[in-house]
């Protein structure tokens, strides 16, 4: 509840008594206790009313626990991992001091129960070097000028506002403002080929929330197409690897029937050449026939 109310700010009985599942009066109860024990809570009257801390009260170092500490640290050396950047060195001298000096040489000789590791299989300095640039440019709101390669290998020249990066799985991307479409966009970094920052500032823009980084199809600007892909079972791990569970069924011969939706772009073929005999396409027959003629291109190539 101390948690809630440092975060949250004023919250009603009734929104506590909902979030911990008890009666409103478990939660009066709760903050007299509260109130006892040296938590400067108050209660406030009126359909706006409810309880909140005192401003200057901070949350001390008994509140967390070893595994939440250990957490925490995991996670700032991940970051440190992604990013050449001092301030996580920082941070980690920081946190740890939350630690007494026997906890630390538990947590040595007992190693590490969670590592995070965000920087990417075979990434080479060029890649951080982007990462950090972007994040310098944000840091201090100056525009970057890209070139910019989409789905459709078009490479086009963008002058972009950059407001955040985001790290999706082991793929960096960056949410910025394009003033070509005059719209936020999403960039995937390994895509970006020229980039430098411009002189000057620019003043921030609202930006929608990215909380969650959720999908969005307008992203594509394209339709997706249902599509019914049936998989050798000697492909398996990489099925299971590329499609989540529910999109996959297995056969009673072993084989994998795959149902989902796709934009019918170069990624979607290329992907499926990947796959070499080991996929076939059941439905639509269009993209069967698709298939068959790339696959026709690539050995009129070989054979000229």
């Amino acid at each position: 509840m101390t948690v809630l109310l440092l975060n949250r700010g004023r919250i009603s009985a009734k929104e506590l008594a909902d979030r911990f599942e008890v009666s409103t009066k478990t939660i009066y109860r709760d903050m007299d206790t509260l109130s006892q024990s040296g938590i400067p809570v108050f209660a406030h009257q009126g359909t706006t009313g409810g309880f909140e801390i005192m401003e200057q009260y901070t949350i001390s170092r008994q509140y967390l626990t070893l595994g939440e500490i250990s957490s925490i640290i995991a996670a700032v050396k991940g970051m440190g991992t992604a990013l050449d950047d001092a301030t996580f060195s920082s941070l980690l001298e920081k946190v740890e001091v939350l630690l007494n000096r026997s906890e630390k040489d538990g947590v040595s000789h007992r190693g590490e129960s969670l590592v995070f590791d965000l920087n990417p299989w075979a990434q080479g300095p060029v890649a951080r070097h982007k990462v950090n640039l972007f994040k310098e440019a944000i840091e201090a709101s100056r525009r970057v000028q890209l070139s910019y390669i989409n789905r459709n290998g078009t490479e086009t020249e963008r002058e972009t506002e950059p407001y955040a990066l985001i790290l999706k799985g082991n793929v960096w991307y960056l949410h910025a403002y394009c003033l070509l479409r005059e719209q936020f966009r999403v960039f995937r970094l390994s895509r970006v080929q020229q980039f430098h920052s411009l002189p000057g500032t620019f003043e921030r823009r609202q930006t929608p929330v990215l909380d969650s980084y959720a999908w969005d199809q307008e992203w594509l600007g394209t339709d997706e197409t249902e599509v019914t892909l049936v998989f050798r079972a000697q492909v398996r791990y990489r099925v299971g690897d590329a499609f989540p569970a529910d999109q996959v069924t297995v056969l009673e011969d072993g084989t994998l029937r795959v149902k989902r939706m796709f934009t019918l772009d170069e990624w979607f073929y290329g992907m499926l050449l990947s796959y070499g005999d080991q996929v076939m396409v059941e439905q639509p027959d269009y993209i069967a026939e698709e298939v068959i003629q790339r696959a026709k291109n690539i050995i009129g190539r070989y054979q000229n």
